[in-house]
């Protein structure tokens, strides 16, 4: 299954609340359980001013939907295409 990563504009993320974080992922959750299992959460990472978050689903159109659906904003969404690590520079 496609792995994206979706990067979200949103000023003042890295000083959202703990209170407030738990409602967006509440409400992020909320809108994958109607979508369906073919949809998956990986993480999301705060940046000072951007959420960058990592999910596995089929096709970038659900991804999409549900940022439509829960109301977040997407900047951009990438397929990655592979990964890699520290272990891959070891022959």
């Amino acid at each position: 299954m496609p792995k994206y990563v979706i990067e979200r504009a949103i000023p003042g993320a890295g000083e959202l609340t703990q209170e407030q974080l738990q409602g967006v992922a509440q409400q992020s959750c909320g809108v994958l359980k109607n979508l369906g299992p073919e949809i998956q959460w990986v993480e999301s990472f705060v940046t000072d001013d951007k959420i960058y978050c990592v999910y596995v689903a089929p096709n970038e159109d659900m991804v999409r939907e549900h940022a439509r659906q829960g109301g977040f904003p997407v900047d951009s969404v990438a397929q990655v295409r592979r990964m890699i690590d520290p272990t891959t520079a070891e022959e």
